[in-house]
């Protein structure tokens, strides 16, 4: 069963701990596997099995993983820097995109590197991160005045529809400006962080005892069914899973 660590900011979900069973299905972020002890057992779309130490699985790629190692995995965003240069590193493999073995050629490097393994999953993430995607800008950045305000802002809106127009009017900058300024500074499209932010805020409300409908609405979604879909599609995880995590570590979005 999934027993662990979480860590969600904008654009990545990062788990440590001790991996359950996720049968056959895909999702919409790219996931990183990291085996900290015993080798991990992942199975493609065609399945073809494989059992090693670290994977890179594109988005939208079907895939299932066997339970009871211990390892980190992470989620990032398909849409922002990270996830598009981690997607180039696969295709760059020449393998099928789809395949077991172009995912752990791509991690190849990783087998190659000495990371430092403490008590931060976020922190050991972030340096397998830079090893895959040198270019990716993962670290901090001096963020524009009007960014950090709007940032700021953002989780007051969640509980209902959130416009890159009003959020804009509200810091005092053009809409095209500030989505320009999410997707430069932050490395996410302005939707793809709304729904990132969306997610910690139900996921919250989940993990503190509030039901999976009181989680949904407190952040902009349908129902339950709705941020139980989105979940899923995200991390191909139920919200309730995630809400059952041993230790929620929070850390700041971004700095400046």
């Amino acid at each position: 069963m999934w027993q662990g660590t979480v860590a969600l900011r904008p654009g990545r979900l990062v788990y440590a701990g001790q991996v359950g069973d996720a049968h056959r299905h895909r999702h919409a972020a790219v996931q990183l596997v990291l085996a900290t002890e015993e080798l991990v057992w992942l199975c493609d779309g065609s399945g073809a099995e494989w059992r090693g130490r670290a994977a890179v699985i594109p988005s939208g790629a079907v895939h299932e993983i066997a339970g009871g190692a211990a390892g980190v995995l992470a989620w990032v965003d398909a849409d922002g820097a990270l996830g598009r240069a981690l997607t180039a590193r696969v295709r760059r493999t020449g393998l099928p995109v789809g395949s077991v073995a172009a995912w752990a050629s791509a991690a190849q490097p990783l087998l190659d590197t000495s990371l430092t393994v403490g008590d931060s999953a976020s922190g050991m993430v972030d340096q397998v991160l830079t090893t895959l995607t040198p270019a990716g800008g993962g670290g901090p950045v001096s963020l524009h005045p009007a960014l950090r305000q709007a940032i700021a802002v953002l989780p007051t809106m969640l509980d209902q529809s959130v416009r890159l127009e009003r959020l804009a009017a509200a810091v005092g900058i053009s809409a095209s400006r500030l989505g320009h300024l999410f997707s430069d500074e932050l490395g996410l499209p302005f939707r793809a962080y709304v729904r990132w932010a969306r997610l910690q805020r139900a996921i919250d409300h989940a993990r503190l005892g509030g039901t999976l409908t009181e989680a949904a609405h407190a952040a902009g979604f349908a129902d339950s069914a709705h941020l139980t879909r989105v979940c899923h599609e995200m991390f191909g995880l139920a919200p309730s899973v995630l809400a059952r995590a041993v230790h929620w570590h929070r850390r700041r979005a971004v700095s400046g």
